[in-house]
């Protein structure tokens, strides 16, 4: 594939993750109690609904055209966690449920790779290729958002699994996690490459980098 073509498959791949991810959380939030998402309109595979002008559009083209790494996010689905059944561990279940359909995306086609190497046909060859960009992208969603820092999905995991002594952690993150982030994204996401390096490995069979 020519480097437009595999640019347009790129952004295609990741409006269509972040998508996914996001209906994650609201089909879980309303198995768990919770249907503000369905009654939003969000329960939906149409990218229309949840996508966000900045983060699903502008700003996987801005890193493309800057040859950076394909990145972004879709407008959050809406819930309300008073809604949920377990108040304990809903708000963390409804976090991880969205890297979690993220890392399944990544097993599927990572596997399929597996299952299929070896076929030699010109499909094949355009099929590998679509896939690991696939894979790839999944696993980045998903560890990107399981880092622990506001407003990543991560944190919601975090404060589930908090003690009630140690609260005042979450009012701290809460207070500063933009920041906490902005750091994090401009001197320690680099430290993410080796854990997404060897999930893709294992997943695929086969590295990336």
């Amino acid at each position: 594939m020519t480097d437009a073509t595999t640019f347009i498959f790129q952004i295609a791949i990741l409006i269509m993750s972040v998508v996914i991810h996001e209906i994650s959380h609201g089909f879980v939030a309303f198995i768990m109690g919770d249907p503000t998402a369905k009654y939003s309109g969000r329960l939906t595979l149409n990218p229309i609904s949840h996508l966000d002008p900045f983060g699903s559009v502008l700003l996987p083209l801005l890193l493309g055209i800057m040859g950076g790494p394909i990145f972004g996010w879709a407008r959050p689905v809406p819930y309300n966690p008073y809604n949920l059944k377990n108040q304990k561990w809903g708000p963390g279940i409804v976090a991880a449920a969205g890297p979690l359909s993220n890392i399944l995306i990544a097993l599927v086609f990572g596997l399929s790779l597996r299952f299929l190497f070896g076929l030699d046909s010109p499909f094949f060859a355009a099929f590998v290729q679509i896939a690991a960009w696939i894979v790839l992208i999944n696993i980045v969603l998903a560890i990107f958002n399981f880092v622990p820092i506001p407003p990543l999905d991560g944190s919601k995991v975090l404060f589930s699994l908090l003690p009630y002594r140690w609260r005042h952690i979450e009012h701290f993150l809460e207070a500063y996690g933009i920041f906490l982030l902005l750091i994090f994204i401009f001197f320690f996401v680099e430290a993410l490459s080796p854990i997404i390096a060897f999930l893709f490995y294992t997943i695929t069979g086969s590295s990336f980098f």
